[in-house]
């Protein structure tokens, strides 16, 4: 409970792991797991342990502990980003009120956790989701707000929208 708003949890993948030794096969379970307030905070996390639940339980509490808030403009990005980790890549790009989330998999489960109504996003390379969120978190990390980006010029923030209206956005 963040703000008296309740969080939202949603689960990525869970994965048998088998581990072989001298007297059989030891079975864990390891999970991921995206928590978000639906406000722009979003985290990942990921648990192993013997049973399923144990192992969901620990993702979502790790989850909880890493969110970050990130700036978002009218349930969109500001402007295009692209994402890394591994060998996944992640492009997101804003798009105009009621186009819905256009993306893939676990990027799709990790903006509906944090509030993002309107992206269009692509996945290119690897589809491992762990790399994959790993790639949407580090995107959204490269976020600049207009605000930033003026006092980074030295402009006016009216100068600065002035010009992201004339290139059509």
């Amino acid at each position: 409970m963040e703000d008296g708003k309740e969080l939202i949890e949603k689960m990525v993948a869970v994965n048998r792991v088998t581990k072989v030794v001298k007297g059989g096969r030891i079975m864990r379970f390891s999970a991921v797991a995206v928590v978000g307030n639906g406000d722009g905070a979003v985290g990942m996390g990921t648990g192993k342990a013997r049973e399923v639940p144990q192992a969901v339980q620990k993702a979502v509490d790790e989850a909880r502990a890493t969110m970050t808030k990130f700036n978002l403009t009218n349930g969109t990005v500001h402007h295009a980003v692209e994402g890394r980790h591994g060998a996944s890549k992640v492009y997101m790009q804003p798009a105009s009120p009621g186009t819905g989330i256009i993306a893939g998999g676990p990027a799709r489960m990790i903006f509906e956790a944090a509030g993002v109504r309107d992206i269009l996003s692509k996945n290119i390379g690897s589809c491992n989701p762990y790399n994959i969120l790993r790639a949407v978190l580090d995107g959204l990390s490269r976020l600049r707000s207009p605000i930033d980006v003026a006092a980074r010029r030295g402009l006016p923030l009216e100068e600065i929208q002035k010009r992201y209206r004339l290139l059509g956005q």
